[in-house]
Order: C-alpha cells, then structure tokens, then sequence
C-alpha cells in the first residue's frame, strides 16, 4: 500500500466533494499496487512530462495525475474528466500550472463575479 500526498489543487478539488464522493473517488487511487504501476492498464496510463513520468488515474468523473517515489504517491492535480485542463495533459501538450489555474471555469467566474 502507498502513502499518498496531494498538492494544493488536489486538495482543492476533494474539498469539493462531500465525504461520500471524496471515498468513492479515492478509492482506486488507494488500492493501487506496485504492479500495477510497473505494467499500466486501463484506467491507469503513463506518460512522461519532460523529465518527470507522470500517472493518470480514472476515478469517475476524475482524472488523476500523480508521480510515484518509492512508497509514496503524490497527486500533483485531479482534473474533471473533459476539461480543458484535462485535454491538455493528457495529449502533453506544453502547459504551466499557472495557464491551467487560468483555464479553470471557476476562475473566469471569479473574475466575472469581480466585475458586477
């Protein structure tokens, strides 16, 4: 079993979820085994951003994208499935955290909110 981490994002987008939602997503992210990452299937891919390998997880609605180190997983962002953020990643088209904060539906309606 991994210790599993998550950034800031991450924990963002769980704090949406009521406890119920916030199980049922974690689950398969919690059960994952060390076979499983050495030999990826579907719902689990690999990829490599520059010089990191990254893993996506589908879990529902979600999307996963996490870094194993030894025992540990550290979940860097959990996207909606069919976001644009989404998109991005998983076709590992050249992105920065900032642009997909940007992307984000929620900021631009924050930013709307701002102007009324």
């Amino acid at each position: 079993m991994y210790q599993v981490t998550f950034s800031a994002q991450a924990m963002h987008e769980l704090n949406q979820l009521d406890q119920l939602a916030q199980l049922a997503v974690l689950e398969p992210m919690t059960s994952l085994r060390p076979d499983e990452l050495a030999n990826p299937r579907e719902p689990l891919g690999r990829f490599h951003r520059g010089t990191k390998e990254f893993y996506r997880l589908r879990a529902g609605d979600f999307r996963f994208y996490f870094e194993a180190h030894g025992e540990a997983l550290h979940v860097t962002y959990i996207l909606h499935k069919n976001s644009l953020e989404d998109f991005l990643l998983r076709n590992k088209l050249p992105v920065s955290e900032q642009q997909l904060v940007e992307q984000h539906s929620k900021f631009w309606k924050y930013l709307e909110s701002l102007t009324k």
